[in-house]
């Protein structure tokens, strides 16, 4: 039914609904509630469920500047519903995941949470801390079981609400242990930080001063925004203060503007970039080069060419579904929340209970997550990450995904006492 249609009369309303419910009374026995009824195989229901089919949500940057990696995500994505499907589903009921590009803007997506709200029982794929802050309340309020692509802290503290791996900051800090115990910076050091404006950055930042100011060295700060692509303005201020590494909070198109630009001007420093700040393709550009250098990338997901067998499992079958694209980070994230969401079903439809709030409740009962991927995680609560460890990764043409392990998942010391504001 449309929204128009149940806004015309409260008396429509009433009337529709009581024939809804009486429906669902015959085919399944009983009714719960206005959204909640119980199915013919005896499991509730909650929006976007029905006896044969489960509906889920993956809202994306397909446009914007997150693109290059919002098109994987959601094919990743889509090849695990496929994989559950040909293995006859989950609950008994096929998955059926509808697609939405909001090119990351908060208006297109407050517009696509709107019409996707009612219609799925999940979204396991939700990029941007920004994007989905917009619709926060509503997801608090009763909202599906979400996978937000981001990690900002502002996602923390909601049950609906989960990240996969930890915060910005807690990354960085990690980030910072590794120069100093590999790239021998020291007390008296000064660290540039180019960041994004937004959650995104401003976190990362905080991550940034945070290590800085225990080890004795300082941060110098740029702030970009999202839409700024040269970054040779940004390159010059850390040449001038002398900088003994940057650390790139920013997006793909960023990274390689400021690495080829450090590259061409005799910037010699290891350039350490955030989890959102590199996408393969990147190899492939002038700023290729510098890329393969001193440059590596945080991250608490084990990339593409870990030798595990889920890895090879998802490079198969990407390859053989999408044979024109190449495989990137975008492919895990996508793949990797696709699997968290469908482990939380499952778990829902053993406790025969595929409601919100019954799907939200299986998920947050897991407290050592790993589903293959080599990263144990806790959802239990939602005032915390799942993790504090981070990857620390090398781009590498050579590898599947264009990333190589260099250090394992750990947590230093700085980033375990490291208190995490919520909210």
């Amino acid at each position: 039914m449309s929204r128009f249609r149940l806004r015309k009369s409260a008396f429509g309303v009433t009337l529709v609904t009581l024939v809804a419910l009486a429906a669902t009374a015959c085919a399944s026995d009983k009714a719960v509630d206005g959204s909640v009824a119980i199915g013919a195989d005896g499991v509730k229901h909650g929006p976007g469920v029905t006896d044969d089919k489960i509906t889920v949500g993956l809202i994306t940057d397909l446009t914007g500047p997150y693109a290059p990696l919002g098109k994987s995500i959601s094919q990743a994505g889509q090849l695990y519903y496929e994989k559950v499907n040909a293995a006859g589903g989950i609950c008994g009921r096929t998955i059926e995941p509808i697609v939405r590009d909001m090119g990351y803007d908060v208006q297109k997506t407050v517009s696509a949470y709107t019409e996707l709200e009612p219609r799925v029982a999940a979204l396991p794929q939700f990029i941007g801390s920004a994007t989905v802050a917009a619709v926060r309340d509503r997801l608090e309020a009763g909202g599906p079981l979400t996978l937000a692509l981001a990690w900002a802290p502002s996602l923390l503290g909601a049950d609906s609400i989960q990240m996969t791996g930890t915060t910005y900051a807690v990354d960085v800090i990690n980030g910072v242990d590794f120069l100093v115990k590999e790239r021998g910076l020291k007390a008296g050091d000064k660290i540039g930080h180019v960041y994004v404006e937004g959650d995104y950055g401003d976190d990362s930042l905080a991550g940034s001063k945070y290590a800085a100011g225990k080890l004795g060295m300082s941060v110098v700060e740029q702030k970009v925004k999202a839409t700024d692509a040269d970054m040779s303005s940004q390159v010059s201020a850390m040449e001038q203060a002398g900088v003994k590494a940057v650390i790139l909070s920013t997006a793909p198109r960023q990274t390689a503007s400021f690495a080829g630009v450090a590259g061409a001007t005799g910037l010699k420093v290891p350039l350490l970039g955030s989890n959102s700040a590199f996408a393969p393709q990147l190899l492939a550009t002038p700023a290729g080069p510098a890329l393969l250098g001193d440059f590596h990338i945080m991250q608490a997901s084990s990339p593409l060419s870990a030798d595990l067998p889920v890895m090879k499992e998802i490079i198969d079958g990407y390859k053989a579904k999408f044979p024109q694209d190449g495989l990137d980070n975008g492919v895990m994230a996508g793949y990797t929340g696709a699997v968290v969401v469908g482990d939380a079903l499952k778990k829902a439809c053993e406790n025969k209970d595929l409601s919100r709030a019954g799907i939200i409740a299986a998920h947050r009962s897991q407290s050592a997550w790993d589903g293959g991927f080599g990263s144990t995680m806790d959802f239990t609560d939602p005032k915390q990450p799942p993790t504090r460890e981070t990857y620390i990764l090398k781009a590498d043409k050579e590898a599947v995904g264009g990333l190589k392990v260099v250090k394992e998942a750990a947590v230093s010391e700085l980033a375990a006492s490291y208190e995490i504001k919520v909210g």
